[in-house]
């Protein structure tokens, strides 16, 4: 009775299943090791096996032996195998990624898996459930399955028909950009069926994706496509490292560039005509890197240039100070924030509030991204002289209302659009600076006079973009008191009460965040505050006296569209924690 006892609290202790168990009790990994695996893959949703060889605790050939002594399934080498590209494209890329299965063959309504965990019975659902198939398992190597697996997702083992096999896309072999040059170049790279049909699908897909930015990257030994979406970049596709070049020199001649050059950066433009009234517009840009060239699009949307103030998402105290100072006669209006921020959204939104006959508008930006009935755009171009000082010097003699200045980039361009400021003239302008008092001394920095600042400025719009919670995949929690404070939410708030919320169970089909809101700092330059700017404040003492003037800063605004369901506190500290 004592030794089943003990024999019985021994089992109990391995309490393990499937594969873990069988190699515990083989004697080939510790009781303890096995659970600290079991669980960190949990935790980071990897393969356990893969843990195994990746941390040398057990072979692969030994993981594969035990697994078949265990369960009575065939181990084969996979290196014997000649794998039918057909056969793998049966199921995605993603799904094979995940459970490190390969399907190998097929006979019939059977389909054979190379898997290294029998066990995974997830895995072969998942298959049997994509295909149709009866799945049947190959127990095979861990390193062997993982080097074939590599090689796949390289394009070693493929090729692009199963990235362009999309019934959404019937006609991307007859999709039209406007103004394209013809297909007789004398670049054979060009002339390739399956990668013009393969650049149009990632262009498609990143419309209706709702990106904003698309990089083509290559690498050493890899190439990769990733979208950014709602200010997030994630990967989407892995094409054929051999194809670099011709996806390189299919987007050259979309975009009108020269296809022969490939040692310096290019800057083009594409419009892709997705139907007789509706056209995408894609600013490009090509950049020579060690193993060739990355290729950037940025999709323009001529939508932003029609939203409204109330669709930004400033707080109500702060589009009172916007509009107030956006109808001033003259003075400098400035949106300042990184790339991506939403900078030049918020310039057009204030134009379009402007925009009337009795007005005359001027702009010069590089590039032009969005064209808007009624107003005078001039496109920067520093190759053909036209820079953003000659434009501006242009633009005086022009008799304009309201001038806009693309970035303010270097003294000369800072001084004019100080001198129109001065003389009568609305100036607008954009400006890469984190908030609004390092704006004023960025200035100052540049070369322009402390007086010039102090006199010339309206207003400094500091903005970030931060994406908002789904509204159908959210849950709250509580927060302490001493920790809402530690994060900057104000007593008065935390008195009351604050919720917050968080993304729920993130999915493919329900992500925890969809689309993207402003938070703003809006600074009015005040007589208290130009003082200081004369008196040479620096962006600390002047940040001092933007708050006792009660103006929120970037931090303060994300505090509140967290406190009020928006977003996530997690997205404001990701956004405005230095």
């Amino acid at each position: 009775m004592v030794k089943n006892t003990v024999m019985s609290t021994s089992i109990k202790k391995i309490n393990l299943s499937g594969l873990a168990r069988k190699l515990v009790l083989d004697g080939l990994l510790e009781d303890e090791k096995a659970r600290s695996l079991l669980e960190e893959a949990q935790k980071k949703k990897k393969i356990f096996v893969s843990l195994l060889v990746e941390n040398k605790l057990v072979s692969s050939i030994d993981i594969a032996l035990a697994a078949a002594q265990e369960f009575g399934a065939p181990i084969v080498d996979l290196d014997l195998f000649e794998i039918d590209p057909d056969v793998v494209n049966l199921i995605k890329n993603e799904t094979i990624l995940k459970h490190h299965a390969l399907p190998v063959f097929k006979r019939g309504k059977r389909l054979s898996v190379a898997i290294s965990d029998p066990t995974n019975i997830q895995a072969l659902d998942e298959i049997k459930f994509a295909t149709g198939l009866i799945t049947d398992a190959l127990i095979v190597e861990e390193d062997k399955i993982t080097k074939r697996i590599d090689r796949l997702i390289e394009g070693q083992d493929g090729d692009l028909s199963a990235m362009t096999d999309d019934e959404d896309y019937d006609d991307l072999d007859d999709l039209e950009v406007a103004d394209d040059v013809p297909q007789d170049q004398d670049d054979g790279d060009i002339d390739d069926a399956p990668v013009v049909r393969f650049v149009n699908k990632v262009l498609l897909d990143a419309i209706k994706k709702g990106a904003s930015d698309l990089h083509f990257e290559p690498y050493e030994k890899t190439y990769r496509v990733r979208f950014r979406i709602d200010g997030v970049l994630m990967e989407v596709a892995k094409p054929p490292m051999s194809l670099s070049n011709k996806i390189a020199a299919r987007i050259k001649v979309m975009s009108r560039l020269d296809v022969s050059e490939r040692r310096v950066p290019q800057d083009g433009r594409i419009k892709l005509k997705l139907s007789k009234t509706k056209s995408i517009d894609f600013r490009v840009s090509t950049c020579p890197t060690l193993f060739g060239e990355k290729s950037v699009m940025r999709i323009l949307d001529s939508d932003a240039a029609a939203l409204q103030i109330d669709q930004l998402g400033y707080e109500d105290h702060q589009k009172e100070v916007f509009l107030k100072n956006l109808h001033k006669p003259y003075g400098m209006f400035l949106v300042t924030g990184p790339t991506g921020s939403g900078k030049t959204v918020s310039l057009y939104t204030g134009i379009n509030i402007l925009n009337n006959t009795d007005i005359n508008i001027s702009t010069a930006e590089d590039p032009v991204e969005i064209n808007l009935a009624g107003v005078n755009q001039v496109q920067v171009d520093e190759r053909t002289g036209m820079s953003f000082e000659k434009a501006l010097k242009s633009f005086l003699r022009q008799d304009p209302d309201i001038i806009l200045v693309g970035e303010v980039r270097d003294i000369n361009t800072a001084s004019i659009a100080v001198k129109a400021a001065q003389t009568g003239h609305m100036v607008m302008s954009t400006l890469h600076t984190n908030d609004g008092p390092q704006t004023l001394t960025r200035l100052q920095d540049m070369g322009v006079q402390a007086f010039a600042v102090a006199t010339s400025i309206n207003l400094i719009t500091a903005q970030r973009l931060l994406r908002r919670l789904n509204p159908n995949n959210r849950v709250s929690f509580e927060m302490p008191d001493d920790a809402l404070k530690d994060e900057g939410f104000p007593d008065s708030m935390i008195e009351k009460g604050i919720s917050l919320f968080e993304p729920g169970e993130v999915t493919e089909d329900n992500p925890g965040y969809k689309g993207r809101a402003g938070i703003y700092q809006v600074m009015s330059i005040s007589d208290d505050m130009k003082r200081l700017i004369i008196e040479g404040a620096n962006a600390v003492q002047l940040a001092d006296q933007s708050a006792a003037e009660g103006i929120w800063d970037i931090r303060r605004s994300g505090l509140m569209k967290a406190a009020d369901g928006l977003t996530s506190l997690s997205e404001v500290n990701r956004v405005t924690v230095e």
